[in-house]
């Protein structure tokens, strides 16, 4: 597990007002000095990151904010930091002095149920104050010899709040590949693939098979007839990088079911029916419109970059005129949404689904249509020949919310 990604472990953030103790009780947690603990106000700057093995929660991560009542220098660059967890934490731990509960306590935890991010209150500096007879866990942050019992209650506290979907996370190939079946992966090896490896969503869609008791077949594009011919029963499933979609649909038998790894993706972080419905936004964008590319990942861009280069290509093509195209990357998103006529979200594989659901919910309350890297290169590459169609068809709630929406457009 110590190799888990960041973005399928379980995100807890710690919340408080500045000097509560949050950083002394990460310390704790860990049982290392990962935060610099200081009597001075505002020494956490960034969100400090720390991920663990929290047994038998399983793999997660902490994230240490800074106080959302900093007053220093540099607060409100600080705040602005820690204003975006909300949109990744799965679970928020609300530090208190002792029985400290006020406004910014209320206003914590009223974030949080708006987004429904379950809350575990930490009565700490509890030698020092009276604590809370309602707080969750109760702890003296700087006593070390009581860590075993301060661990002992948060995992029964996450246990008992934790998100169903971490407890029960839902497989990539969930019901498109039966146990003994064979998926035929085609992975093309282009400038963006890192040398000697293959890129995170298509190892994870390896595993995926595997822990389902299935196995993989991978290939390349300019393998894949001559593999399919040397197969006595076809496949259950293809799955394609997006960027040879239109070559896979082609050569797949109608009878094959076939996707791409960003639209598993989609389903996995995201919402692939919002998504889907958002892919007809592209039949309706003209000249001038604001088109936002949005990478979970930051990484130098290479010369035929699929986010900066070949998607932004690719729309000017399918829409025959001059588009407007920003790219955020990392976990930088915009607050002036309505600015834009499209969203085009990647895979999101290096994001937790908390926060690939925080944009859609963004997009949807801005009135923006937002869509995903497979779908959006599905319907420009291929919408003559049905591409998109096909590759949603293993999905049919979200074939039909793309159907629905293109009829009423």
């Amino acid at each position: 597990m110590k190799t888990t990604p960041k973005s399928n472990r379980l995100h807890i953030a710690l919340f408080g007002r500045t000097n509560v103790g949050k950083s002394s009780f990460l310390n704790l947690i860990t049982g290392q000095d990962v935060s610099i603990v200081s009597e001075q106000p505002g020494t956490t700057t960034d969100v400090v990151e720390k991920t663990m093995e929290l047994l038998p929660i399983g793999p997660v991560v902490f994230l240490d904010t800074a106080g959302l009542d900093d007053e220093t220098a540099l607060s409100e660059k600080r705040i602005a930091k820690t204003e975006k967890v909300f949109d990744r934490a799965d679970v928020i731990l609300l530090i208190c002095e002792g029985n400290q509960l006020g406004e910014f306590e209320k206003n914590v935890c009223e974030r949080a149920s708006a987004k429904n991010i379950p809350v575990v209150r930490v009565a700490n500096k509890a030698d020092l104050t009276e604590s809370l007879d309602s707080a969750d866990l109760t702890c003296n942050s700087t006593d070390t010899s009581s860590r075993d019992a301060v661990l002992n209650q948060l995992k029964s506290k996450l246990i008992d709040i934790c998100p169903e979907e971490f407890i029960r996370p839902p497989r990539l190939l969930e019901s498109l590949l039966p146990e003994g079946g064979l998926a035929v992966l085609i992975i093309p090896i282009d400038l963006e693939a890192p040398k000697g490896r293959i890129i995170l969503p298509q190892v994870q869609v390896i595993r995926d098979a595997l822990d389902g008791n299935a196995a993989t077949l991978v290939v390349k594009e300019d393998r894949y007839q001559e593999m399919l011919a040397r197969l006595s029963t076809p496949p259950d499933l293809v799955v394609c990088d997006s960027q040879v979609v239109d070559r896979m649909v082609a050569e797949t038998p109608p009878t094959v079911a076939c996707t791409t790894f960003s639209i598993l993706f989609a389903r996995l972080k995201g919402d692939l029916e919002i998504f889907a419905r958002g892919t007809a936004a592209i039949d309706h964008l003209k000249s001038g419109d604001k088109v936002l590319i949005a990478e979970s990942c930051s990484h130098h861009a290479v010369e035929d970059d699929i986010g900066r280069v070949k998607i932004p290509r690719w729309l000017r093509q399918y829409c025959g005129c001059n588009l407007e195209i920003d790219v955020y990357a990392g976990r930088d998103f915009p607050d002036n949404l309505r600015e834009y006529s499209l969203v085009v979200q990647c895979g999101g594989c290096m994001h937790n689904r908390r926060e690939i659901l925080s944009r859609v919910e963004k997009c949807e309350a801005a009135g923006v249509p937002i869509t995903n890297y497979g779908l959006c290169i599905s319907q420009t590459q291929g919408v003559l020949k049905g591409v998109l169609k096909r590759v949603l068809s293993p999905f049919p709630a979200a074939l039909d919310a793309f159907n629905r929406t293109t009829e009423t457009n």
